[in-house]
């Protein structure tokens, strides 16, 4: 997306520590929220915060934030920590509870971790901007495998479509003459049995 977003960010966190003497999450998160939604704006996505997450055995957790679409669809996850937390203890605790891992983003304001599949797939220094602008985007831009799987569909189908298309003109172009032919035979094959019945 672009750095300059990124360098905003940087400053709105130091003003949000400069002005409220806190560098905990629920003071600064925020400002990583603004970001995020930036970088939402491309796909018309949203992160909402704190929405409702049933986890497979149907407890319910509150994500920091859930990136939806326009028809509500899930498109990632948001947690955020405070620098002083373990990161890597806060994400495990976080997974245990049922927090889902398809395409979650962890951070602290120092560390960002993104989780795909159910795997790490990048950690990065938030100071870094090259870094972060990389995970924030692979974060923003990750498409679920059902999802993948439906548009490889689609254009494969997209693909087969003419060839279906002209069995079916040949199909529909038969001559009428042709098709209504074994319906007389059999219709005259009922008569003749009907009246031979009869005598």
């Amino acid at each position: 997306m672009s750095k300059l977003l990124v360098s905003q960010y940087h400053t709105e966190v130091e003003r949000i520590i400069q002005y409220g003497g806190s560098r905990k999450e629920t003071s600064i998160r925020v400002a990583f929220q603004n970001l995020v939604n930036e970088y939402c704006k491309p796909r018309e996505f949203r992160l909402i915060p704190e929405l409702d997450y049933k986890t497979p055995s149907g407890k319910l957790v509150y994500p920091d934030g859930t990136v939806k679409d326009a028809l509500r669809l899930d498109w990632g996850y948001w947690e955020s920590k405070d620098e002083y937390d373990n990161l890597d203890q806060e994400i495990e605790k976080k997974l245990i509870k049922g927090y889902p891992d398809s395409n979650i983003l962890f951070e602290d304001s120092q560390t960002a971790v993104l989780i795909q599949g159910g795997q790490e797939t990048m950690r990065v220094p938030m100071k870094d901007a090259d870094a972060l602008d990389g995970i924030i985007t692979y974060f923003i831009n990750y498409v679920r495998p059902e999802v993948k799987d439906f548009r490889e569909a689609i254009e494969i189908f997209k693909e087969d479509l003419p060839a279906v298309l002209n069995a079916l003109r040949k199909i529909i172009t038969v001559p009428l003459r042709q098709r209504r032919e074994p319906h007389r035979q059999h219709h005259r094959l009922g008569i003749s049995t009907i009246s031979n019945s009869l005598r």
